[in-house]
């Protein structure tokens, strides 16, 4: 039997009503307004916005900000009588063009202005009281920190005590107690409704850099540099691309490819990017989000990995054609090193977790260490386990020669909280942090045993095995005659893709593979046919040399690409997700029953292949266990579902006539 993906789905609920309100009012195709729906757009006025985010009304980010004001006379002040400004970064794409924009901004406007950005290795993240100090003794009256800062009470303390001046940007959350700045912009200072809510780091300098030329009168020839900035920044970031982010990057977007700046004009060119006069022959001046997040951004990321940051300030402020070039090599070389130690890395990580092997989905966690891996890119590792194995990664390595601290990354899943795991576990951790998805950490070696077990402790509370699968989500179904260079320039117009704004992801059931074959790297190349359909699609299936050759007949989750050849363009598929279809696939039968239980009727099903136990009561609320676990879900879909204990008397007498209706007891 062939071998394939062991994923889960999640099929977005289809809301007809919605949808031909949406296309109506629009003109956009029904799997195009399910799509809008499937990310909150679920109104006509909503969906306009949405396509034309310039005609939004956005309030004034002097209104919305409350220190913004005082930012910008401050920055006023310290220009007008010399003071010289120094600014701290941070060693990632968002706070190395953060820095980038503020110094050109400042630059431009007049300022002294100098910089220092804390090393990942020797320092970690954020300002810290050995920058206050060397800042203080360099004559530095103002400090400007960029995409930290928020959470340095004692670095901010020290500064203030010393006689500094300092504005915190930054956009991270907000601790319990804020430091002592003369001001701080932070969006999530500002209600969640706020257009400018989902700035990143780069977007609250832009904000501060715009609102001081304004003010000065001096916006002319800086708008569309930062900008440019700005929307590198804000992807390589992966910000969510909501709000005034999205209204924002539509127009850098449209500016990249005609770049006033050497360094980015520099990156294009060594990373493969269209260039305007491409951009041109071609016609098209749109440059897509992908390029910058793919090939620009991971190239300004792996300095800040593994390089020295100042290269990129450098690459992204000189106006100097060669030296733009030089850096910008520089950038590629270190680029496919960080590429190189992520390769052998994972290879190691994976082989440690088979060869072991561990029992991960006994676990319901990942804990993989080793020694001699880089700190910088494990992270990125973290990220294909994941991947890989669809179960949330905690991945370290030592930090000393004595292999006495582990320091490591985190990547979680979507039914996982990393940061609240973390917290669960501080007693034996030296240091942690993060959010939902992603975090670090760094605890004393003896205690990696101990940090597993209580791990996995905290995983059984929140995650079932059925979640230990990569997970696949759909936005609707289509049908291959529909896929057409209509439906994909309307989804065109839907980006820029990120965080909050998915590429769509389309299904098809019941598709027939009629030719298959290897290509490149390990790819699957493919011809399908849906079932009662004469229409072919071509589609490619990246890195699926492993599941070679697949089954004939496949329920199919794609992507949809143009693939443009002398001139001609043509739309395929690129397959993200397989599953069996229910009658091609006779291990997975489905029994159904009705019952009766204290009164009350219930619709139950039986799957087999994975077992699994549905329970469906008349108000749509529905208890998912699958066989063997102790822990069960609950609720009107698995978005909403809460985890219960299935032992507990009223579930298992529930359980039990449910078996029994079903013939299965």
């Amino acid at each position: 039997m062939s071998k394939i993906p062991n994923q889960r789905w999640r099929i977005a609920d289809s809301t007809p009503e919605k949808v031909n309100q949406i296309s109506l009012s629009t003109g956009l195709l029904p799997l195009i307004s399910q799509v809008l729906i499937n990310r909150g757009i679920d109104t006509p006025d909503l969906a306009h916005v949405h396509l034309a985010p310039e005609l939004q009304k956005l309030p004034s980010p002097l209104e919305e900000f409350p220190h913004l004001a005082t930012s910008v006379e401050l920055l006023k002040e310290a220009i007008a009588l010399e003071d010289k400004i120094a600014i701290c970064g941070d060693y990632d794409a968002d706070g190395m063009t953060s820095t980038a924009l503020l110094i050109r901004a400042l630059r431009h406007l007049g300022a002294d202005v100098d910089y220092a950005i804390p090393s990942r290795m020797k320092d970690g993240y954020g300002i810290n009281k050995r920058i206050v100090e060397e800042f203080a003794a360099t004559g530095v009256g103002l400090i400007l920190t960029v995409d930290n800062g928020i959470a340095a009470y004692e670095p901010i303390l020290h500064a203030v005590e010393l006689g500094l001046t300092v504005i915190i940007t930054d956009h991270h959350d907000l601790p319990q107690k804020l430091p002592p700045a003369d001001a701080i912009l932070n969006p999530k200072l500002l209600p969640s409704e706020s257009p400018y809510r989902g700035l990143a780091g780069v977007g609250v300098a832009y904000i501060l850099a715009i609102a001081t030329a304004h003010s000065l009168g001096k916006l002319e020839g800086l708008t569309n540099q930062i900008l440019e900035l700005f929307t590198l920044g804000t992807i390589a970031d992966l910000a969510p691309l909501v709000g005034v982010n999205r209204r924002w990057l539509k127009k850098g977007l449209r500016q990249l490819p005609h770049s006033e700046l050497a360094g980015i004009k520099a990156l294009m060119q060594v990373a493969g990017v269209k260039s305007e006069s491409i951009a041109q022959e071609i016609d098209s001046t749109q440059l897509q989000p992908d390029d910058i997040g793919f090939k620009l951004g991971p190239r300004i990321n792996a300095i800040g990995r593994i390089g020295v940051p100042q290269l990129v300030i450098e690459l992204l402020t000189t106006d100097d054609p060669d030296i733009a070039y030089e850096r910008a090599r520089q950038c590629e070389n270190i680029n496919s090193k960080r590429q190189q130690l992520c390769e052998e890395i994972q290879e190691e990580a994976v082989a440690i977790i088979e060869t072991k092997p561990i029992p991960w989905k006994q676990l319901r966690v990942l804990v993989v260490v080793s020694e001699n891996w880089h700190h910088g890119v494990i992270g990125i590792v973290a990220s294909r386990l994941v991947e890989r194995y669809g179960v949330p990664v905690f991945i370290g390595t030592y930090e000393d020669k004595e292999k006495n601290i582990i320091r490591g990354s985190a990547r979680g899943i979507e039914e996982f909280n990393i940061f609240k795991a973390l917290d669960y576990c501080h007693d034996l951790l030296d240091k942690f942090g993060g959010h939902k998805a992603a975090g670090g950490f760094s605890f004393k070696a003896k205690h990696l045993t101990a940090l597993e077990q209580k791990l996995s402790e905290f995983a059984h509370q929140c995650l079932i095995i059925e979640h230990l699968k990569p997970l696949i989500k759909i936005d609707s179904q289509a049908k291959l005659e529909e896929i057409n260079l209509n439906l994909y320039q309307q989804i065109d117009d839907l980006q820029p893709w990120g965080i909050g704004n998915d590429f769509p992801v389309f299904w098809t059931p019941n598709v027939k593979i009629k030719e298959q074959k290897i290509v490149g790297k390990n790819h699957i190349k493919l011809i399908l046919q849906e079932r009662d359909s004469e229409v072919e699609k071509k589609a490619i299936a990246w890195r699926w040399g492993e599941y070679f050759p697949l089954p004939k007949t496949l329920d199919l989750a794609y992507k949809l690409k143009e693939n443009t050849w002398n001139g001609n363009s043509n739309i395929e598929l690129e397959i993200v997700g397989v599953r069996l279809p229910v009658e091609a696939n006779p291990t997975n039968k489905l029994k159904k029953a009705q019952f009766n239980y204290q009164g009350r009727i219930y619709v139950c099903v039986l799957q087999e292949s994975p077992s699994e136990l549905r329970i469906r009561n008349q108000q749509g609320k529905v208890l998912a266990i699958s066989k063997g676990d102790r822990f069960g879900l609950l609720g009107t879909t698995r978005d909403n579902a809460k985890q219960v204990d299935v032992t507990q008397p009223h579930y298992y007498k529930l359980i039990k006539a449910a078996l029994m209706a079903l013939g299965a007891e």
